[in-house]
């Protein structure tokens, strides 16, 4: 390792050079020539260097693809990055938050970022979820942690209303991992009927949840009927009374799942979580309904009881919270399909993510300026029940990141710092920051290196519109389907590049949705989107070539079809392709991409 010394040395000599370099350049009043000090394609380098045993990272994670910008890396605390030149460091800018997580603050910090509490000219912040208007003064580089929209699986009572409504329009048979539920007070009337058809032949046990709580705030078990609010907004959910047990205690997961896009959507899921004990043995006696210590799993409640016991380390499974990979080990012992587990946690993610897709997709193309300004993090606490069938509990759209141990950091920090290489942070130019567009500084910073809009999806051509329009009118024809990929428009490539470059950076995450395997999870979106078709198919022709597929892309991207709105080069123009009625493939050999493009 360095140095600790040298390190803290090294940084405050750094520290010092920037502050006089940014007091310089804030006095100046006049243009001025920023010379750029090092050689951009030093800086594209993904080669390491090292440090005594550290090793150090470039600043830049470049893309796989010719004529796209790098994105900034972030690490977590055992790793090491190069710093970015001066000039590039002065973009750096985070808006801190009231409600910033020291995690997310370390990991910003680590890549060179400067914290601002004012201002506009900011790239990022991590702060609470806004009214949707409130996205549209969000500019085209800034990235925030939230899409508008997304309170809709964020609350409990709408999370059951949509979940509610995709078992009423497909079957409950494939959404039966949300227990029985009811928003009150408008259900009252019917819950009454099925709490007394339940209690005619057993004990009913019901949990009471305020729609909007976190943390385990006015929650509570109960089984009289006189114990229900008449009145006051609740959401009431059948509580799973045979839940699996280990050591005598109740236990939930809680599941950390990225959205870095909703049209193509796309969906990871963190490799490591918590698993959260109740610090009191089980009971299902009703007398016990009131011990919360017994029922709720939250850290926030059982941390007050003189029972709990703290672990720190995230590989033993010791103590009242687990990492989520210590589980698995524990279960695999005693001969738990903890790969089956697994595959159906997904599906409940990604059915749960889809049933609010429409309502999100609508509210980010009315308020946010560009979809690569909106992403988010979602804690999914999810139980498991005797049989291990995993069953959803809560969707938080601003997790806990709080790191109250080593474990809690361990896997925090981890996630964190991959989730943010996975959100893909560009440089953004100097004008672009100045509030009118202008800058009196001449801009130096070289164009190789910094956030360049025609690279993300943006407004159609019509050639462009014809041939979304053709695809979503026949999405169910599954051979009309597969011709989507075979003529590839610039704003084709700009998404598929896009998606190409964000799966390299996944670090720990794993792409849930789409997948080759994801193809049946089409039929529960409300609206048939364009791009999830387009990346359906893709990833179902390049899944077991993924070379190839990025060679393909990478020969277009040299000759900047990708940037190009319109298509100027015919090849690429879907109106043109549909005119000699053909079907022919792009082949992927040095023949078909000098002759095709």
């Amino acid at each position: 390792m360095l140095d600790k010394d040298s390190f803290e040395m090294e940084t405050e000599e750094y520290e010092a050079e920037f502050e006089e370099e940014s007091l310089r350049d804030s006095e100046s009043d006049v243009d001025v020539d920023n010379t750029f000090p090092v050689d951009p394609a030093l800086l594209l380098s993904d080669k390491t260097r090292r440090v005594g045993s550290t090793e150090v990272k470039s600043g830049f994670i470049p893309s796989l693809f010719a004529n796209v910008p790098p994105t900034i890396r972030f690490c977590n605390e055992t790793e090491r990055i190069e710093p970015l030149p001066l000039p590039l460091q002065k973009m750096m800018k985070w808006k801190m938050s009231s409600i910033t997580p020291n995690v997310v603050k370390s990991a910003v910090l680590r890549s060179g970022f400067r914290l601002s509490d004012e201002g506009n000219d900011w790239l990022g912040t991590w702060s609470r979820h806004m009214k949707p208007v409130c996205f549209k003064a969000i500019r085209e580089y800034q990235k925030i942690n939230h899409f508008p929209g997304s309170f809709q699986i964020g609350r409990k009572d709408r999370l059951w209303r949509n979940l509610s409504h995709m078992q009423a329009v497909h079957s409950r048979r494939e959404f039966d991992f949300v227990p029985q539920t009811f928003v009150l007070p408008a259900d009252f009337l019917l819950f009454k009927r099925v709490f007394d058809e339940v209690s005619e032949t057993k004990e009913s046990k019901w949990i009471i949840k305020p729609p909007a709580s976190a943390r385990g705030q006015g929650i509570r078990v109960i089984s009289k009927m006189e114990q229900v609010p008449k009145k006051r907004a609740v959401v009431v959910q059948k509580y799973i009374a045979n839940p699996y047990l280990i050591n005598g205690h109740k236990f939930d997961l809680r599941l950390y799942v990225y959205v870095p896009s909703h049209d193509p959507l796309r969906i990871y899921l963190f490799d490591d979580g918590l698993t959260r004990f109740a610090s009191r043995k089980y009971s299902t006696s009703v007398k016990s309904l009131s011990d919360r210590f017994m029922h709720l799993t939250n850290y926030s409640i059982n941390r007050y009881n003189s029972e709990y016991k703290s672990n720190n380390d995230s590989t033993a499974c010791a103590g009242h919270k687990w990492s989520l990979k210590a589980l698995w080990a524990y279960l695999k012992k005693r001969d738990v399909d903890v790969a089956d587990v697994i595959e159906r946690i997904k599906d409940l993610v990604i059915k749960t993510i889809i049933s609010a897709d429409s309502y999100v997709n609508v509210l980010t193309k009315a308020n946010v300026r560009r979809k690569f300004s909106v992403h988010e993090l979602f804690g999914f606490d999810v139980i498991l029940d005797e049989q291990c069938k995993p069953y959803i509990v809560e969707v938080n759209i601003s997790p806990s990141l709080h790191s109250n141990s080593p474990l809690d950091m361990n896997v925090k920090g981890s996630m964190i710092s991959d989730l943010l290489n996975l959100s893909g942070f560009m440089i953004p130019d100097r004008k672009d920051m100045s509030s009118d567009g202008s800058s009196r500084k001449k801009s130096k910073l070289p164009k190789s290196l910094i956030f360049d809009r025609r690279v993300l999806p943006q407004g159609l051509s019509t050639d462009e519109k014809v041939k979304h329009q053709y695809f979503a009118q026949r999405h169910n024809d599954e051979q009309i389907r597969k011709n989507i990929v075979d003529l590839l428009t610039p704003d084709d490539l700009r998404i598929l590049v896009e998606t190409e470059d964000e799966f390299a950076r996944r670090g720990s995450f794993e792409r849930i949705f789409p997948t080759n395997q994801t193809r049946k999870y089409l039929k529960y979106f409300e609206t048939p989107r364009y791009y999830n078709l387009l990346l359906n198919e893709w990833i179902t022709k390049y899944t077991r070539n993924e070379d190839r597929g990025i060679a393909l892309l990478n020969t277009f991207c040299r000759k900047e079809i990708h940037l190009q709105n319109p298509a100027v080069d015919t090849n690429h123009m879907w109106t043109q392709y549909q005119k000699l009625h053909g079907h022919l493939s792009y082949r992927e050999n040095d023949n078909a991409n000098t002759n095709g493009s």
